[in-house]
């Protein structure tokens, strides 16, 4: 089955270049496209965090990867399945994050911890609901703790 995703906003900030790690001090703007409404994010406010679903864009033309693989091609790591590590090189080349919103102004959003780099395209904006997070305690592998060290630094 094949599907057509428009982008509805576009990212604004300081990085450019694809980068794994040092995304907490990155705030980005994200802009509606100018045929989508500013009404549509009338309300998003009253939330203090958003989740992004954004794409890949600067993966495209890359060979998606479906076996398993070294995360960050660190042996001292296991390899995994795309599908047990969040590599840009996916099936469908999207991403996702869970973002503070800081401010809304018109058709722009002001966020912190989206590591999305500068013109990635945004296909999603959802309102962060404490009903959707996990009911049970979350639970990772040594390596992806080891991984995610500097990632929010």
């Amino acid at each position: 089955m094949e599907f057509t995703i428009r982008s509805i906003a576009k990212v604004s900030n300081s990085r450019s270049e694809i980068q794994d790690d040092y995304w907490a001090e990155i705030v980005s703007e994200i802009e509606l496209e100018d045929n989508i409404p500013a009404e549509s994010l009338d309300g998003i406010e009253t939330f203090s965090h958003l989740e992004i679903i954004y794409i890949f864009h600067k993966a495209f033309g890359s060979e998606p990867v479906f076996g398993s693989e070294h995360p960050r091609e660190n042996k001292r790591w296991p390899k995994v399945g795309i599908f047990a590590q969040r590599k840009k090189n996916r099936p469908n080349h999207i991403g996702s994050a869970i973002v503070e919103l800081l401010r809304r102004d018109g058709k722009k959003l002001l966020v912190k911890y989206l590591d999305a780099i500068d013109g990635t395209p945004v296909v999603d904006i959802k309102p962060v609901m404490r009903e959707f997070l996990p009911m049970s305690g979350i639970s990772q592998p040594d390596w992806s703790k080891e991984l995610m060290i500097n990632y929010w630094e």
